[in-house]
């Protein structure tokens, strides 16, 4: 068998759901670019066209005959190229996820997905149907017939055929029956969402598969903060009969990241160039990157001018601002300073002129300027380490920063309520009243600079704080955008002593030295997160166990007590508190603000888990642990 060479070529995409223009024109570059380079077949990622995001919308039957217009122009941009496109597709009542093959401008044919993503954050199922293994259909649109259905394809005398992202994850995948054909290449366009470790073992899947079938595989993925809560990577692999020969850099700031591999074809094909994988994963590094550009995409697409923080000087709130700073940052070493100002859409030629006279480094402070602006509000109750802790990590990072006091607001509405009732409130019988109240009084004011500045509120829960409802509604939960709900406490304490090592964010000596604290009762009571709740790493683990693992409460008390976490009483005191907290506040999570998909799991009732507002609260379970 003779040796054949193709020039393959994967591009990650940076789409938007509905955003025919931004979607084609991301297209069209990548096509252009892959031309250029004498490409022979280019794969994009999966549902390009729409965006993969489009939820319900899927189920209308204009979406689809658009689409298809849609893809009918792209088509005539595929001269002597062949291009892979994810779209999907309606037969009768059915709508097929698909991959759309054109062949020097005209279309070869649709392979259709047979195996669909329903567990986590997907529910693939409510939109599209599976298809069947093996078999072949027709459909006609628009007076013209298509093929459709477990299709193998040729080029330059190779045969290669589809996996459809989850087609590749189950184990009676496509790739198993496509070697019986001859398939020699196969091709997966994804819409795999970004989790901690995840590109892990997208690797491993990619590349394990190419040795077992020996065969050349290559593998697009979306990129970017397609529709809100979930980002995507942009991940692209080439890997041949167990080598990975190209990579890229994941979660770029670019709109189109194009990569491109001369791939041979034979009975001992030459693999001339290699990379070296060596995992393990950073997940600190990695979390950066997600959430940069999980803020950045959210804020260019819903259009806002910049964040607004209510900086309290703690953990969370900090993490939020040095985000913000470091997208700024990471922006600008991905698309420079004229590229970055410009992909914002928010500042005048003059600006973008006046930025580029800058250094790198002014150039980043005066943006985060620009695009965030912090306010602490303190009370009687805050602390002088807090205070320092805002003001100076603001300053560190170039933010705006203002401060204020609440306590006359804070007063005003406990008189209103002390008159109403006709008693005073105390700290002895109106403990919870009297925390929340400082709490909510901070919303109004932010929610004004977020007004008068265009900009998104970010709200601040981490979801150690979700779990238990260990925060104030329409207080500390107000926000537009909640980035760091998806990621626990214990983890975003060691994450803020990495940035600061690691990254170079001095301003927060100050946060890394203090214990979490709401600060909301009398400094006298020296309030601490755990010492209201339990110890964070606990909690996490009781969190995991219960929701992720899914065992039952008296399983996870035998875990616990296996593990040496503590003695039995207080192993039976953490649960009854956990589970009682957890119950009860099922409606705080129904309405957080929209957070970022970080974790391989979370606590979000609209993507993850969900559970009922009212419920029994595992009594019988908790009072047959008691009994033990």
């Amino acid at each position: 068998m003779k040796e054949t060479r193709l020039k393959l070529a994967g591009a990650a995409l940076n789409q938007t759901p509905l955003d025919w223009d931004n979607n084609l024109q991301n297209i069209k570059e990548a096509i252009e670019e892959a031309k250029n380079n004498q490409v022979a077949i280019l794969l994009l990622p999966e549902l390009c066209i729409t965006g993969y995001g489009c939820e319900d919308m899927f189920l209308s039957p204009w979406l689809g005959e658009t689409a298809f217009q849609k893809l009918l122009q792209i088509k005539d941009w595929c001269q002597d190229i062949t291009v892979c496109v994810g779209i999907h597709v309606w037969l009768g009542t059915n709508v097929y996820n698909t991959a759309c093959v054109i062949k020097n401008t005209e279309i070869v044919g649709f392979t259709a997905k047979q195996f669909l993503a329903k567990d986590g954050i997907h529910y693939e199922p409510r939109w599209f149907t599976e298809w069947p293994a093996h078999q072949v259909g027709e459909f006609e649109m628009m007076g013209q017939k298509y093929k459709i259905g477990d299709l193998v394809y040729e080029e330059q005398g190779i045969k290669y055929a589809f996996e459809i992202c989850e087609d590749a994850w189950r184990p009676n995948r496509p790739a198993e029956r496509h070697m019986e054909k001859g398939v020699e290449l196969i091709l997966n366009p994804s819409a795999s969402h970004f989790a901690l470790s995840k590109t892990d073992l997208r690797h491993r899947l990619v590349v394990e598969a190419s040795k077992k079938y020996q065969c050349a595989y290559l593998y697009a993925n979306l990129l970017g903060n397609e529709a809100g809560k979930v980002i995507f990577d942009g991940e692209v692999l080439i890997a041949q009969n167990g080598k990975l020969i190209r990579r890229n850099e994941l979660l770029c700031f670019k709109n189109v990241d194009l990569e491109i591999a001369e791939v041979c074809f034979g009975e001992n094909p030459t693999i001339a160039e290699t990379i070296e994988y060596l995992p393990p994963i950073d997940e600190n590094k990695e979390l950066m990157a997600a959430l940069s550009l999980g803020l950045f995409d959210y804020m260019r697409k819903s259009h806002s001018r910049g964040f607004v923080l209510s900086l309290s000087g703690g953990a969370d709130s900090s993490l939020c601002a040095v985000a913000v700073a470091e997208m700024v940052r990471r922006g600008i070493a991905g698309l420079g300073v004229l590229g970055f100002v410009a992909k914002t859409q928010l500042f005048p030629l003059k600006d973008a002129a006046y930025f580029e006279t800058l250094s790198k480094e002014e150039a980043e402070r005066q943006l985060v300027g620009r695009l965030l602006t912090c306010a602490y509000q303190g009370t009687e109750n805050s602390s002088n380490d807090t205070f320092t802790s805002a003001k100076e990590l603001a300053a560190s990072i170039g933010a705006v920063f203002y401060s204020w006091t609440i306590d006359e607001q804070v007063q005003g509405y406990t008189s209103i309520i002390e008159g109403a009732i006709d008693r005073p409130l105390t700290w002895a019988e109106d403990d919870v009243t009297l925390q929340n109240i400082q709490a909510r009084v901070r919303a109004p004011a932010i929610w004004m600079l977020a007004n008068i500045k265009g900009a998104l509120l970010l709200a601040t829960s981490n979801r150690s704080e979700a779990a238990v409802g260990y925060a104030t509604m329409d207080g500390d939960t107000a926000g537009s955008i909640s980035p760091i709900a998806g990621i626990d406490k214990a983890f975003v304490r060691q994450f803020l002593v990495w940035c600061q090592t690691e990254l170079g964010y001095e301003g927060l000596q100050y946060v890394n030295k203090l214990q979490p604290s709401a600060e909301l009762r009398p400094a006298h009571e020296a309030q601490t997160d755990e010492k209201d709740l339990m110890p964070y790493e606990v909690l996490n683990q009781i969190e995991r166990l219960a929701f992720y693992d899914r065992y039952s409460p008296h399983e996870v008390y035998h875990k616990l007590l296996d593990a040496g976490t503590a003695d039995p009483e207080t192993i039976k005191v953490w649960l009854h508190k956990f589970y009682t907290l957890w119950s009860r506040n099922q409606w705080k999570r129904e309405r957080y603000a929209p957070a970022f998909h970080l974790d391989d799991y979370s606590l979000d009732p609209r993507s993850w888990l969900r559970f009922p507002i009212l419920s029994g609260g595992f009594q019988n379970e908790l009072n047959y642990i008691k009994s033990l």
